[in-house]
């Protein structure tokens, strides 16, 4: 080959080198480009839900992973908490878009590991070791990473990456995004956790702990929209303690508040997970019952109703004071489902004011259930302040 050819060819191998270093500049940066807008999202999520649905859905789908799986510590349970808050019970397409989140009672699972908190870990995919994280995902996976995630110097969970290409987490691959991905992760996680405590501060009772009214509204508005699409019972508990001024009145405010922590806490202790309990006002007490048929709601209420009777409670003072409820329990007419959900709400917490109303009237200290045809639009008020 004559010193032309040798040239031309030395050329073309330069040429080639040179797009092939193009290329790879153009797509790390499309990369950071596709990483900053979902960092930017990322920070910018309005709920916790929100937050892991980018990072378990979208981060996977931006970036061609072929499965993401986040294991974070729930000790308390409060993570759950939130998540079942924000989201309608049963709704199979909020939960799909969650798979792959997974809430330890411990860090046991994954606190080997780490050996340090600021650095990735990637290597092959190792059955024993990533089985649990990943579960059975189809194809099998090659390579791994793994990110692990920290606040104040603790590990608070992990974020998981496989891929199908042996290659694409390789030990000595470069780690500097995922690191940085790492951090943003940690810090939006601690933000939405703070954002809903403070969110859900508003949405309870200072006095009781329980859930407020306007959170039971918010909530009772879910649950029938629930009940109206699977077509399944909804039950609605109205509580009200039985001579309660008496307490104030012979025993002081404060006597009466503790009456009414404890009374939160009796009806908690007889519902189910999933029910919800709120305090409507004064020493009234709603009760949302989904999935209870009318039977088994009349029994969650009675027991309640016996647990109150059933402990005298004891004062700070010292005194011993007898407290009874009455309770109204009224059923979603599911034969009677067109309309909007809060006026269906309305009308099934009415019933239920309407059915305590006679369980006052007719002695107090008994569950009666409301009417099968509802009278709407007519003010209870004026009858209760009577009784």
């Amino acid at each position: 080959m004559d010193s032309s050819s040798e040239l031309e060819a030395e050329n073309h191998k330069l040429r080639q080198q040179l797009e092939s270093l193009l290329r790879e500049a153009r797509s790390n940066e499309d990369k950071m480009r596709r990483f900053e807008q979902l960092e930017h999202r990322l920070i910018g999520a309005r709920s916790m839900a929100d937050l892991l649905r980018l990072l378990l859905n979208e981060y996977r789908d931006s970036f061609g992973i072929d499965c993401v799986t986040l294991a974070l510590l729930d000790r308390d349970q409060e993570t759950s908490g939130l998540l079942d808050a924000e989201r309608p019970r049963d709704d199979q397409a909020e939960r799909a878009q969650l798979d792959g989140l997974t809430l330890l009672h411990s860090l046991t699972p994954i606190e080997d590991l780490f050996q340090d908190l600021g650095h990735p870990s990637l290597g092959p995919f190792n059955e024993a070791l990533h089985r649990p994280l990943f579960g059975t995902p189809s194809p099998a996976l090659a390579s791994v990473a793994l990110l692990p995630l920290s606040r104040h110097g603790e590990l608070i969970g992990s974020l998981h990456f496989g891929s199908i290409d042996p290659s694409r987490y390789e030990r000595a691959a470069g780690t500097q995004l995922l690191e940085r991905l790492a951090a943003i992760v940690s810090i939006c996680l601690d933000n939405a956790i703070n954002h809903e405590r403070l969110k859900r501060a508003g949405l309870s009772d200072m006095l009781t702990g329980v859930h407020n009214r306007r959170y039971f509204e918010h909530r009772s508005q879910i649950e029938v929209s629930q009940a109206r699409r699977y077509q399944h019972d909804l039950a609605c508990l109205f509580l009200d303690l039985d001579h309660f001024k008496t307490v104030n009145d012979s025993f002081g405010h404060a006597a009466g508040d503790t009456v009414l922590q404890r009374i939160a806490h009796i009806i908690q202790s007889q519902l189910r997970v999933g029910d919800t309990v709120a305090r409507f006002g004064g020493e009234e007490f709603v009760v949302l019952l989904p999935q209870a048929p009318a039977q088994h709601a009349r029994d969650i209420a009675e027991r309640i109703r016996l647990s109150i009777s059933a402990t005298p409670l004891a004062l700070p003072g010292g005194e011993i004071v007898p407290i009874s409820v009455s309770i109204g329990l009224a059923m979603l007419a599911t034969g009677h489902l067109s309309g909007e959900p809060k006026t269906l709400a309305q009308t099934l917490v009415n019933e239920a004011d309407r059915a305590l109303y006679s369980a006052k009237a007719g002695g107090r200290n008994r569950v009666v259930c409301s009417s099968p045809e509802p009278r709407l639009g007519e003010s209870l008020s004026a009858v209760r302040q009577a009784v």
